[in-house]
C-alpha cells in the first residue's frame, strides 16, 4: 500500500533523536499527468544565491501543527500540540511531511508561510510511516509549489538550504544553509509511537536508509521541511538531527520518496468518518472506579475542542454504547463502526451519562485526519 523503495546503501549505523517538536502547551502548478514538477529556472545572476533560493522556496513551505492526546499515568488523556513543517508539491493542496509529525494527531492543521497565513484542515492521503513519509491533502487551490529535484546527482560539498519551523518559534519559518556532508547514510531512530515500525529491545525503531547528511542546521520543528539545492528544488526531506553532536542533520533523499508521493496522489486513501473522541474500553473495574453508568461500551476520556462529538454535547465520562444503530461494545468496536460510515454523515449516537441516564444525540461526523489504513503494518 505505502512501502517506499528506500534501499539500504548503509555506510554507518547511528542512533539519533527525531527532530519533531511536540509541546504541551515559485513554481507554476505541476502537471497532474505525472509526478510533481521537477524543473526550475536558474537563479538570476547577481542575486545573493541563498536569499534567492529562500525567496523561491518559502511560499511553498507550510507549518504543520497537530492536536494530540497523550495517555497520563492515571490512564486518562492529556491534550498537547505538535509542530513540524511540510512543503506543497501540488497546487490543489498536496503537502509532503514526515510521518512522525502527524502520527497520533486528532487534528492536523496546515498554515501557509505568508505574513497573514491561510489555515486549512488536513488529512493523510498516503505515505510510508515506517520510513517516515506522510502525504497530506488540504482543500485549497492555486497554492505555491516547490519542484522535486533529484538526489542522485548530489556531491559531497555541494551547497544546500534547509527551510522549516525550527523550535516552533513565532515569526515564520527559518532558513539555514550548509553543504552535503555525506551520502547514503543509514540511521535508526527509536520512536515509541510508531505503530508500524519493527521493534528492538521492545521499542519501535524507525530506519532511515539512503539519507543525506548535511551541516545545515536541522532543529526540532524542522521535520518534514524541504532540503533544497541552489536551484530551489527539493533534494531531501528534513527528518532527523543529532542532539548529541553539532552540525549533523539528516534528510530523506527525495529520489527514494518520489514513488510514495506519486502513489498517494494517484491513489489517495479513502476518507473515513471521525467523532473526535479519545476512548478506552468500559469494564466493571473502570465503571466502579469512575462511577460510570454502565460497564460496556467506549468510555470517552477526552473530546477534541470544536470537534463533532463536543459540538453535539458528548462529554468526558460519557460511555458510547451505540452509533448509527450499531451496538458499541468497546473502543475497538467504536472504530469499526466509524470505518463503515462516511464523513459528513449525520448519525444518532447513544451515550450513557455518569448518572446512568441514556441520551441520544445527533452528530455530524467529521473526517479522520489519520485513516485507519495508514496506521496498519
Amino acid at each position: 500500500m505505502r512501502r517506499s523503495s528506500t534501499s539500504s546503501l548503509a555506510c554507518a549505523l547511528l542512533v539519533f533523536a527525531v527532530a519533531a517538536c511536540t509541546a504541551s502547551s515559485v513554481e507554476p502548478p505541476p502537471s497532474r499527468s505525472g509526478a510533481p514538477s521537477t524543473s526550475a529556472p536558474p537563479i538570476a545572476a547577481g542575486k545573493e544565491p541563498i536569499a534567492a533560493v529562500a525567496e523561491r522556496v518559502l511560499p511553498a513551505v507550510v507549518n504543520v501543527t497537530t492536536n494530540v492526546f497523550r495517555p497520563s499515568a492515571l490512564g486518562d488523556a492529556q491534550p498537547g500540540k505538535g509542530v513540524g513543517t511540510g512543503f506543497v508539491v501540488e497546487a490543489d493542496g498536496v503537502v509532503v511531511t514526515n510521518c512522525h509529525v502527524v502520527q497520533g494527531a486528532s487534528r492536523i492543521t496546515v498554515s501557509t508561510s505568508a505574513d497573514h497565513p491561510s489555515r486549512f484542515a488536513a488529512r493523510v492521503i498516503g505515505g510510508d510511516c515506517e520510513h517516515d513519509l506522510a502525504v497530506l491533502k488540504v482543500d485549497a487551490q492555486d497554492l505555491a509549489t516547490v519542484g522535486l529535484g533529484s538526489s542522485a546527482g548530489l556531491r559531497l560539498g555541494q551547497r544546500v538550504v534547509a527551510v522549516g519551523y525550527a523550535l516552533a518559534l513565532e515569526g515564520g519559518p527559518s532558513v539555514t544553509a550548509g553543504i552535503v556532508s555525506s551520502l547514503d547514510r543509514t540511521i535508526k531512530v527509536p520512536d515509541a509511537e510508531c505503530s508500524v515500525c519493527p521493534t528492538s529491545g521492545g521499542v519501535p525503531v524507525r530506519t532511515y536508509a539512503d539519507v543525506v547528511q548535511t551541516d545545515a542546521a536541522i532543529n526540532h520543528g524542522n521535520s518534514g521541511g524541504p532540503l533544497v539545492d541552489m536551484t530551489g528544488e527539493v533534494v531531501g526531506i528534513n527528518s532527523a538531527g543529532a542532539d548529541t553532536a553539532e552540525n549533523i542533520g539528516f534528510a530523506i533523499a527525495i529520489d527514494s520518496a518520489k514513488t510514495t508521493i506519486e502513489q498517494a496522489i494517484a491513489h489517495p486513501l479513502r476518507a473515513t468518518a471521525y467523532l473526535g473522541v479519545t476512548t478506552r474500553d468500559a469494564t466493571p473495574d473502570l465503571a466502579f472506579q469512575l462511577g460510570l453508568g454502565t460497564d460496556q461500551g467506549a468510555v470517552v476520556l477526552s473530546t477534541l475542542p470544536d470537534g463533532p462529538a463536543a459540538e453535539a454535547g458528548i462529554r468526558e465520562g460519557d460511555v458510547i454504547v451505540e452509533v448509527a444503530g450499531e451496538t458499541v461494545d468497546d473502543a475497538e468496536g467504536l472504530g469499526g463502526v466509524l470505518d463503515g460510515l462516511d464523513p459528513g454523515e449525520r448519525v444518532d449516537v447513544v451515550v450513557v451519562r455518569g448518572d446512568g441516564r441514556e441520551d441520544t444525540v445527533s452528530v455530524r461526523l467529521g473526517t479522520r485526519p489519520l485513516p485507519t489504513e495508514f496506521l496498519e503494518p
